[in-house]
């Protein structure tokens, strides 16, 4: 019987290594994703003298935007992989010593952080465009923005309870 139990432990051990190709797809949104920015970088660079204030602003908020979403991609890659498939190996010993320091629910954070970042961005080029939506779309935009960031706000109140509880544990 204890070797049965063994076994499906390896088996539910060795699944982790599924994610891989959840991390590499990732990887690979990524890098059609940079080309995505890319097209939006070279229409922006050809157009930038003839686009007013507000114009040139509203572009540049959409490449900020694309960098979050990109960040925010590498970040659930690196910290995935790291927290539940395999620490990163540099036989040098240099260099991606900081990759180990983000846990899964510093990840969730960061990760609705960044959400909320990406929201306030949209929510200005929304009002920087307020004329093309309703005020029934302004509202409803805004009542989604406020819940991401209550949302951001209670999981990092709940990351911070959750480390002052280990901090007791270790104590004791």
């Amino acid at each position: 019987m204890k070797r049965l139990e063994l076994a499906i432990e390896s088996i539910i051990l060795a699944s982790r290594w599924l994610l891989v190709a959840f991390y590499i797809g990732l990887g690979l949104a990524l890098a059609v994703y940079a080309l995505s920015f890319a097209k939006k970088l070279y229409e922006f660079i050809t157009m930038v003298f003839l686009l007013g204030d507000t114009d040139t602003i509203l572009k540049m908020l959409g490449l900020i935007d694309a960098a979050l979403v990109a960040s925010l991609v590498v970040m659930v890659i690196i910290s995935g992989y790291e927290n539940f498939v395999s620490r990163f190996d540099n036989p040098d010993g240099s260099g991606v010593h900081w990759l180990g320091t983000i846990d899964v629910g510093s990840l969730k954070v960061k990760v609705a952080s960044t959400i909320v970042a990406i929201s306030s961005i949209h929510l200005l080029q929304v009002f920087l465009n307020s004329s093309s939506y309703s005020t029934d779309q302004l509202m409803w935009l805004t009542i989604i923005h406020l819940t991401f960031v209550v949302s951001a706000l209670m999981l990092a109140y709940i990351d911070r309870l959750m480390g002052l509880s280990k901090g007791k544990k270790d104590e004791v």
